[in-house]
């Protein structure tokens, strides 16, 4: 609050949508840092001599693959194929890792996770959602924040791996992980020991531009990278191989939950696909607005918006598989009105490679 936030209710946490613009947040992330406190992640721990298995087992990635250190996207499905949810596995020992979960999902997942380690003798799941806190540092120059305040130099964790450091003194988890397409790194730490954090980033970040960014930045930033959102781009009815996710989809693997509704899934292939679309003409696609081709509808839009930093109206949405190549024309109902459209390719935003 005294930073003006303006604090909206998700996932059963009161959180910041903005902290006074989500525009200005946005350009601090793709041109400076911002600092997100995501603190409503699920965080569960799963540990035992048989923990790299049931991990490797439950999820589509190569979970059993990761050093001591390392981490990963994957996704956890049903024995049909659907996603339960979206999560990183961060492997934090020989026989532990940390599943970072959706918030609105984590007590969903935490029953599925425990159901399904019954089978493995000896491991053991723990929430320990309530005990973490988490802070994410994002942008071109998040490395440049928060090394004074790292013990361990930053240049030596790649992306998608991970630390076990202090940082401002506190004993975190520093990994270089976002959920923003920039470069940037996620802090887990102990609750009690988060304000503490958040304050040291921000004064660290003071000369070069860090602000506090909210959820609305976090929306938009994820969106313009083509990233999922939970409930928007998947949900309970849809696979991860139509939502364009199969490199993260090891079919070669021996086994995992939802294998064999999944190899269907690509031996026939997608019956339709999550696409980018630009819309042609004046309005907005939202979430829920239907997608027509040649005068029938045919899918959904799942986010939309006009991008903030490429000042076009970009939008998401699944459409029929075998339709859904590039360059297509297709329209959008806008209020009531069909606005012309088209396929384009994704992720809309790249970010520029630097030294």
């Amino acid at each position: 609050m005294a930073l003006g936030a303006k604090l909206v209710s998700f996932g059963g946490f009161l959180m910041p949508l903005h902290y006074g613009s989500i525009l200005e947040e946005h350009r601090a992330v793709r041109e400076r840092a911002g600092i997100f406190d995501v603190s409503h992640m699920g965080e569960i721990e799963v540990a035992g001599d048989q923990a790299e298995r049931m991990v490797d087992e439950l999820v589509t990635n190569r979970a059993g693959a990761l050093a001591v250190g390392g981490a990963l996207y994957t996704l956890m499905c049903r024995d049909d194929g659907t996603v339960i949810d979206d999560l990183l596995v961060y492997r934090t020992g020989p026989a532990r890792f940390m599943l970072v979960v959706n918030a609105s999902n984590t007590a969903r997942d935490l029953q599925w996770v425990r159901a399904r380690s019954r089978g493995y003798d000896g491991v053991k799941v723990r929430d320990i959602s309530a005990e973490t806190a988490l802070v994410a540092v994002q942008g071109p120059l998040a490395a440049k924040v928060l090394s004074p305040l790292a013990q361990d130099d930053l240049g030596g964790i790649a992306p998608f791996a991970f630390a076990q450091t202090r940082v401002a003194g506190i004993e975190a988890l520093l990994s270089r992980t976002g959920y923003t397409g920039e470069d940037g790194f996620e802090l887990y730490v102990d609750a009690a020991r988060a304000r503490e954090l958040w304050r040291a980033v921000l004064e660290a970040g003071r000369g070069l531009g860090l602000m506090p960014a909210g959820l609305g930045a976090r929306d938009t930033l994820r969106f313009e990278a083509g990233l999922c959102l939970y409930g928007q781009e998947l949900d309970d009815t849809t696979n991860p191989l139509e939502a364009g996710l199969k490199p993260f989809v090891k079919l070669d693997k021996a086994r995992f939950v939802g294998r064999e509704a999944l190899l269907r899934v690509a031996a026939s292939g997608p019956r339709r696909r999550l696409v980018g679309l630009e819309l042609l003409e004046p309005g907005i696609a939202r979430h829920g607005y239907p997608i027509a081709m040649d005068g029938e509808e045919v899918g959904t839009v799942t986010s939309g918006m006009l991008a903030p930093t490429l000042g076009r109206a970009l939008a998401l949405g699944y459409v029929p598989g075998d339709r859904a190549e590039p360059g297509r024309i297709l329209a959008v109902g806008v209020r009531g009105r069909q606005v012309k459209g088209r396929i384009v390719r994704t992720p809309f935003y790249r970010r520029s490679k630097r030294p």
